[in-house]
């Protein structure tokens, strides 16, 4: 077959090239051979991430049995837990964008025939679909796991329980010593964190996109199947590009949709929206914000997985996984069928789903957790292009009271520490937009810690950043247009009178903002070099998935 890779291996005027490919190993037979890049985005500064490099050995070991030569790439992650509640978390965003470049430019500056991603902590997973929307080059996703749950007295844990602590501690709740026994037994070892936050959401969105082959990203990091389902992803890749299974005829409106209607039954993670806008935008298909809230409130929530529910990722896989979430979609109707990376349409993977006797994980449309998903779309004149309300955790639709306005993450987790927060506030940050930020950082150190206070469901909080997927109560992010571009949200004063209406799709505020808003000037950007100034500059608004890229476009 005629390959990508032709452009560096063949001929006599490739000499010098293949002279260079031989000194690292490869010879006559490997040039005829598809060559696939392995793209890595090990580290081993987390969890999340650190077992990649020794899951990529059965990934090369499956691509030489399959008959193609793999070759290596690594690029960065930014941690979500650790950088959390810090300035280094304007990186995590910003990360997704240099992951997404990062293999577009290995791929393409080496003519490669396809490309298998490992990816795990938060922004490596949708980077590596936006990527693969963008080339169009044959490609598949796989997911490093899932971490296994913690134990504090007979309690299963996961991070988020760390951060909740946090807001204990500081009220008196627990001590420090109990906090600092819960720190050290919430993550045993390896994989990205444990509940329905961001990473095991994202990863179930590439298996119902069809990007990852059903059940692998299930599987958690450190169980002994990984490296099977590991070596059968090295072969499918090779696969894909012997049978040019391209990503942007498995990346369809009705894939998209899947993914979302999968994502809304289990409560998942509002970063989810950020990131398939951005893989459709990417795609060149049109996806408007307003779907997700369609959806939501048609979709009941069946999966009852933390933040909001009992149980964790790990617990979902021992229920039967993503596919029986499937199997549930199917038999009410929900889903519709569409190709995947294996070559196999969606509902042949999930009609091979088995689902463990007397499980209580995934229940069914007719007793679901909740009666309808776990987010909504907001407009008005506080979000005249839209904005995210997080519903996972709490029952509340609607919520009314006075601003209590903060001009960063930090300034507002002060007053939270000092427990300055009352009951019916309505908690606004701002300034952390995709460009005010810059990074749109998540507020998981304030949600956690009104958590751990006991006033999460007595308080509102509204911010142009994000929030974590372990984030829960009445939230609402990814406010635009943001501050920092002269969004309504800049006008906001101490003591206005906020009105948040789920069921109406609306936010207000009780005030004149037009008329303060007449000699408003853009604040200085806080970064006047290097690549967050450069960020700044680039990036989009959250409505639009906040990428920096200049997207394909069908037409």
């Amino acid at each position: 077959m005629k390959k990508r890779s032709d452009a560096i291996v063949k001929g006599p005027a490739r000499a010098p090239a293949r002279a260079m490919l031989r000194a690292s190993g490869m010879d006559d037979e490997a040039f005829e051979q598809p060559m696939i890049a392995v793209f890595n985005t090990w580290t081993n500064m987390g969890p999340c991430n650190m077992d990649l490099d020794k899951l990529a050995v059965p990934v090369r070991a499956g691509i030489r049995a399959a008959g193609g030569y793999p070759v290596d790439f690594n690029s960065i992650a930014v941690s979500d837990g650790i950088t959390m509640g810090s300035e280094g978390m304007r990186a995590s965003l910003m990360s997704r964008e240099v992951i997404a470049d990062s293999i577009e430019l290995a791929v393409r500056g080496h003519s490669l025939d396809g490309v298998i991603v490992l990816v795990a902590c938060d922004k490596t997973i949708p980077a590596a679909a936006m990527a693969l929307a963008r080339m169009n080059i044959p490609g598949v996703v796989l997911y490093g796991g899932s971490i296994m749950p913690g134990n504090h007295k007979g309690k299963d844990l996961s991070v988020q329980d760390v951060f909740e602590a946090v807001g204990a501690c500081a009220s008196g709740l627990i001590d420090k010593e109990e906090l600092k026994e819960i720190e050290k037994s919430a993550c045993p070892g390896a994989g990205a964190c444990g509940g329905q936050f961001t990473a095991n959401s994202m990863a179930m969105a590439m298996t119902f996109l069809g990007l990852s082959p059903m059940g692998a990203n299930d599987i958690p990091a450190i169980h002994e199947d990984k490296n099977d389902a590991a070596f059968h992803a090295g072969e499918m890749i090779v696969s894909c590009v012997k049978e040019q299974r391209l990503p942007r005829d498995i990346i369809t409106k009705t894939s998209l949709m899947n993914a979302v209607i999968a994502l809304s039954a289990t409560a998942a993670s509002t970063n989810a929206i950020l990131h398939l806008l951005a893989i459709a935008t990417e795609a060149g298909i049109e996806f408007d914000i307003d779907v997700f809230d369609e959806v939501s409130r048609t979709t009941p929530v069946i999966g009852d997985l933390k933040p909001g529910g009992r149980y964790m990722a790990f617990d979902l896989y021992e229920a039967g996984g993503s596919g029986l979430i499937g199997k549930r979609l199917i038999d009410d109707g929900r889903i519709d069928d569409n190709i995947t990376v294996t070559g196999r349409t969606l509902f042949e993977e999930i009609f091979e789903t088995k689902e463990t006797d007397g499980q209580d994980v995934v229940l069914t449309f007719k007793h679901p957790v909740k009666s309808r998903g776990g987010y909504g779309i907001l407009y008005g004149d506080l979000a005249p292009e839209g904005c995210v309300v997080k519903l996972a955790g709490h029952g509340g639709l609607f919520f009314e009271g006075k601003a209590r306005v903060f001009e960063s993450e930090e300034e507002c987790f002060a007053v939270v520490e000092q427990n300055g927060i009352n009951k019916g506030d309505v908690i606004i940050i701002r300034g952390e937009g995709p460009a005010g930020g810059p990074g749109m950082r998540e507020m998981l150190a304030v949600t956690a810690a009104l958590v751990g206070q006991g006033i999460i469901d007595d308080v509102a909080l509204i911010t142009d950043g994000r929030f974590s997927g372990a984030s829960y109560g009445f939230v609402i992010g990814h406010v635009a247009p943001e501050a920092a571009h002269g969004g309504p949200i800049a006008f906001i004063k101490d003591g206005d009178m906020i009105t948040i209406d789920v069921e109406k799709n609306e936010i207000n505020v009780d005030a004149d903002l037009k008329a303060r808003a007449k000699n408003w000037k853009a604040p200085k950007p806080k970064y006047p070099s290097g690549y967050y100034a450069k960020y700044a500059k680039l990036v989009g608004s959250a409505s639009k998935g906040a990428v920096t890229s200049f997207p394909f476009n069908q037409d």
